[in-house]
């Protein structure tokens, strides 16, 4: 299978430094590559704040949208129907294999 013209791995990081550097205003592009090759160390870790946290973790949860009682019960019955269904299926394949292995032996054993 043939490739896509420029769809190699050196193409595309070609092209992205090639976007980047005209998205950047005239003279930051050439600090940000002055920057980029120096590779600063990474900022130090904030600690761990449990009351901020909490407060987040309310706020998510306020974001939930919990099923209704109707909603709960109608899916509960669909998914009983689908386990019936999918139990007299198994069944029923699993018969239909047990005759056919049955069959095989008996005309083996001739």
């Amino acid at each position: 299978m043939a490739r896509k013209p420029g769809s190699s791995p050196s193409a595309i990081k070609n092209r992205a430094a090639k976007t980047a550097a005209a998205l950047a205003p005239a003279g930051q592009a050439a600090a940000g590559q002055a920057a980029a090759a120096a590779k600063a160390p990474a900022p130090p870790k904030k600690p761990i704040n449990p009351l901020r946290f909490a407060q987040e973790v309310r706020a998510e949860a306020r974001k939930i949208t919990w099923t209704t009682r109707k909603e709960t019960w109608i899916t509960s019955v669909m998914v009983f129907i689908m386990v019936v269904l999918a139990s007299l299926f198994f069944t029923f394949a699993d018969w239909i294999l047990g005759l056919g292995a049955n069959l095989l032996l008996k005309i083996a054993a001739g």
